[in-house]
């Protein structure tokens, strides 16, 4: 029987079979797919084909995973030559960052949208918690959409408390398979929950001592909004490593260094203290933004240091 994964708790796996009910899954044994080194096999939105267990109703073997059309992966926290994968075969990301309780740095951001352009995954930046800014973050959130906009990036304006950007964001889950990441306490379950209510995703405060974000998505899974449309809640990511990503083609994921591709002195450019750069030439005119170009070292010089 074929089925999709909406949820995955480790060994076990919940799957929406073809006949539309669910089912507790686990995988055949070892499974290796695409010679992926990675710490999860499976990721919701995966997928599969499974044997029915005679024996046990409710129960299947996974032995099948069909080809992904793309996926979203970070440095595994604890196997660092390992990725784990977030999401796959999913349609668009939906960052939730918040500019204050907990600051969402502008690294993080660049980092998620890297991992989004690695499949061409059309990414919306949402800026949430609106109702705590003053002028200097309304400032520095108007300051964020000129920069991303451009670069083709959907940035929308939420907030829960007074139900803002609410009716901006609907029409775009309408007909896709959304996931939505951010750190913990930029409010992914509260803002799921607002919309949907149904759902009833569980959610927490956030942390008084630290101003961090509580952990209370512990797996991903997915949710059917209607017969067209999908959601995928993800645990907070504290921190986004970069996984199979190569020196040489890091530019290639910045947009906007993208379209100057060619057009440096030397064909090999790192963009960094070469002579003729055009990117550099670009950020130093301020036709890149300044920020976007620190994101891209910082990772470099991350690089370079762990060789």
């Amino acid at each position: 029987m074929n089925g999709i994964i909406y949820k995955s708790t480790g060994s076990w796996y919940s799957v929406k079979g073809e006949d539309g009910k669910f089912y507790q899954a686990r995988l055949r044994g070892k499974f290796k797919h695409l010679d992926l080194k990675v710490t999860n096999p499976l990721s919701v939105g995966d997928f599969i084909e499974m044997d029915l267990d005679p024996l046990t109703p409710g129960e299947a073997i996974i032995h099948t995973i069909a080809p992904r059309t793309n996926y979203i992966i970070r440095r595994a926290a604890h196997k660092t030559a390992y990725g784990h994968l977030i999401a796959c075969n999913i349609d668009q990301s939906i960052l939730l960052v918040t500019l204050k309780q907990p600051k969402t740095s502008i690294g993080f951001i660049d980092r998620f949208l890297i991992s989004c352009e690695a499949f061409r995954i059309p990414a919306i930046i949402v800026f949430n918690k609106s109702d705590l800014y003053d002028e200097a973050l309304m400032e520095e959130y108007l300051y964020l959409k000129d920069v991303y906009t451009p670069l083709g990036y959907t940035c929308i304006l939420t907030s829960m408390e007074k139900k803002d950007g609410l009716n901006e964001l609907l029409p775009l889950l309408k007909g896709k398979v959304s996931v939505f990441s951010g750190h913990s306490g930029v409010g992914k379950s509260t803002l799921v929950n607002k919309i949907f209510p149904q759902l009833e995703i569980k959610t927490d405060i956030i942390s008084d001592h630290s101003q961090k974000g509580k952990h209370t998505t512990t797996f991903a899974e997915m949710y059917d909004l209607d017969a067209t449309s999908k959601i995928i809640d993800t645990p907070g990511i504290k921190e986004l490593g970069l996984f199979e990503i190569e020196d040489e083609v890091l530019s290639h994921y910045f947009p906007e260094m993208r379209d100057l591709m060619g057009q440096c002195r030397f064909h090999n450019c790192r963009h960094t203290n070469e002579p003729g750069c055009k990117v550099k030439e670009y950020v130093e005119a301020f036709k890149i933004a300044p920020t976007r170009y620190e994101s891209y070292c910082s990772i470099l010089f991350e690089k370079d240091t762990h060789r």
